[in-house]
C-alpha cells in the first residue's frame, strides 16, 4: 500500500482558538478522498496545511515522503483549487489557462480545451468580470486538467447548476478512470459525490471522527420507526444517533451493521427499516451527541 499523504498528530492554533486538533490519517495513491464535515470545522486549514499555505502549529506531515514547505519536487505534483480563487488583476480566462500550463507538469492542453468548450468559458472575458458559476468552472478545468497526481477541490461547485455539476461529476470520474491519481474532495453536497468517493474522512471541531472506506459506511445506519416503546425495546442495547417521538409513535436512528436476529426481532415487534443515507449519515454524526446504548427517550 502506498500512502502520499502522512498526518500524525497535526495541530493548528490561532491564539485561544484549536482549528485543528491533533489530526492523524493517511492517504493512499490513486484514490477519492471525501474530507467532509461543517463549516468551521478544520477542513480547510487542513488542505492549506496539505498544499504548504499554511504552517501547522505541532504535528508530523508528509507528501509524497517529503515536507512540503518550499520543496518544488512536492509542490509540483499538487494541484489546490480553493472555494474563492482569486487571480491577478486583469487576468482572463485565457491568461489563466496559460499559467497553469507553466505551473502543472502534467497539464494537458487538449484535455483543458475541451473542458473549456464544456462549461462554455469565455476565453477573452476578464475572471473579475466572470459570474460566480463560471469562476468555479475555471477553477475546475484547472484542477482537471493538471492531471496533478494530488488534486484537491475546496467546495469546487459554488454558483453551478445542477446540469455544470452533473458535468464535473462526469468529467472527473471518466479521466479519473484513464489518468488514475488521488483527489480530495471537500463539499457539503455529499449525496452527490457519494458515487464518486472511495474513502471518506470527516472533520468536526478540528477532530478526525471518521476514517473509513465509503463502501464500508454504506449501509452502517438505518433509521427504524414504530410504536415508541417497541423502539425503545429495540435501541435498547444499540447506539443510536437520534430518537424522535410523536405521540404513541417513534423513529431511531441506529448506528452500526444489524444482525440477521435483530431484524428478526424487529419483525416480530412490528417496526419498519429505512437507509440512511451518507449525508444523513455524516448529518447525524456531526450535529447530535450519541445517545448511547440503553438510554430512555430524550
Amino acid at each position: 500500500m502506498t500512502h502520499i499523504v502522512e498526518v500524525n498528530g497535526l495541530t493548528k492554533s490561532y491564539r485561544n482558538v484549536t482549528a485543528v486538533d491533533q489530526v492523524s490519517f493517511k492517504i493512499e495513491a490513486n484514490k477519492i478522498y471525501g474530507l467532509l464535515g461543517r463549516n468551521g470545522a478544520g477542513k480547510t486549514t487542513i488542505m492549506h496545511i496539505l498544499s504548504a499555505q499554511q504552517f501547522s502549529t505541532s504535528g508530523e506531515l508528509k507528501v509524497f515522503g517529503e515536507n512540503p514547505y518550499e520543496n518544488s519536487r512536492v509542490l509540483n505534483q499538487i494541484c489546490f483549487i480553493k472555494e474563492s480563487q482569486r487571480y491577478p488583476e486583469g487576468y482572463r480566462v485565457a491568461d489563466v489557462m496559460e499559467i497553469a500550463k507553466t505551473l502543472y507538469p502534467e497539464w494537458d492542453e487538449t484535455y483543458a480545451k475541451s473542458l473549456i468548450e464544456d462549461f462554455r468559458l469565455p476565453l477573452k472575458r476578464r475572471v473579475k468580470k466572470l459570474s460566480r458559476g463560471m469562476l468555479s468552472s475555471v477553477g475546475i478545468v484547472v484542477g482537471l486538467a493538471s492531471r496533478a497526481p494530488l488534486t484537491i477541490f475546496d467546495e469546487p461547485y459554488l454558483g453551478l447548476d445542477a446540469v455544470a455539476r452533473a458535468l464535473f461529476y462526469d468529467r472527473l470520474l471518466e479521466d479519473y478512470a484513464e489518468y488514475p491519481r488521488t483527489v480530495i474532495l471537500s463539499t457539503h453536497l455529499i449525496d452527490e459525490v457519494s458515487r464518486l468517493l472511495e474513502h471518506i474522512l470527516v472533520i468536526d471541531n478540528g477532530q478526525l471522527i471518521l476514517d473509513e472506506d465509503a463502501d464500508a459506511l454504506r449501509g452502517r445506519a438505518c433509521t427504524v420507526s414504530g410504536l415508541a416503546t417497541a423502539i425503545d425495546a429495540f435501541s435498547r442495547d444499540k447506539e443510536v444517533l437520534e430518537r424522535q417521538y410523536i405521540g404513541a409513535a417513534a423513529t431511531a436512528t441506529i448506528l452500526g451493521t444489524l444482525t440477521d436476529h435483530d431484524r428478526r426481532e424487529a419483525e416480530s415487534l412490528g417496526l419498519e427499516f429505512a437507509p440512511v443515507s451518507l449525508q444523513q449519515l455524516i448529518v447525524h454524526l456531526t450535529r447530535t451527541p450519541l445517545v448511547g446504548k440503553g438510554s430512555e427517550r430524550v
